[in-house]
């Protein structure tokens, strides 16, 4: 009995469903390097168009192109198209996610570096990192963090919490730090320099008023000389 002869030849077709793979991931740390793919099969081969955020870029026709040190402006959703003469197909599309470790952080303080002794204080740190930063606090030759978060808060401030504060922003790829300095101001200098300018608006006061009266009393007619007031000049029967 002759043996059926299996037919390895496949018919032209345009190209099948198409999708985008980037390795080793699509979460890159800056400066790697990335490699993306577009699947498709199709006969006869396909040429391949590439694009990021629907912009056609200059990569060629092949289905791989190597990204070979990854900056933050590659971050975008890529796609690519597959053609042949009998048609053409989009893939889906990959997101590529830039990582890169926090920049150096920014303190602020609020209301001021100078606080009024028994006051409360606001202190807070923001960095540019991705992914987000994670933030602790410490103080100057102390081991232990006194608080994690974007926002430090001390209420009650007393001398002992006077010094350099530092916040760290952290992720996954690094850490940076930044310092700022507090300094408490004694709140009793600052009630008597406030009760010195309220005496002194108060007797300002006390001093106008009284050259108004003087003034007024000043301004009034006096009797002429020897004039009698008029129940002296009534004869007396």
């Amino acid at each position: 009995m002759p043996k059926k002869l299996v037919s390895l030849f496949c018919p032209p077709d345009a190209p099948k469903t198409s999708s985008v793979s980037a390795s080793p991931s699509a979460e890159i740390e800056i400066g790697k390097s990335l490699k993306l793919t577009c699947k498709s099969g199709a006969n006869p081969a396909a040429n391949y168009t590439w694009y990021k955020d629907n912009q056609t870029l200059p990569w060629g026709s092949k289905y791989i192109h190597q990204l070979a040190s990854i900056t933050l402006e590659d971050k975008g959703n890529y796609h690519c198209e597959s053609k042949n003469k009998y048609g053409q197909i989009n893939s889906t599309s990959v997101h590529i996610d830039v990582q890169y470790a926090p920049k150096p952080p920014s303190v602020s303080v609020s209301p001021s570096a100078e606080i009024e002794e028994g006051s409360s204080v606001t202190l807070t740190c923001s960095s540019d990192a991705n992914p987000a930063a994670n933030y602790i606090w410490y103080k100057e030759n102390e081991d232990s963090p006194k608080a994690s978060g974007q926002i430090f808060n001390i209420t009650d401030f007393r001398a002992e919490h006077s010094g350099s504060y530092s916040c760290g922003a952290q992720n996954k790829i690094g850490r940076l730090n930044s310092t700022l300095h507090l300094t408490v101001v004694a709140g009793s200098m600052k009630s008597v320099a406030a009760g010195s300018i309220t005496a002194a608006i108060v007797g300002i006061i006390f001093l106008i008023a009284f050259l108004l009266i003087r003034r007024k009393r000043s301004s009034k007619p006096t009797t002429e000389a020897g004039e009698r007031p008029d129940n002296d000049a009534q004869e007396v029967e």
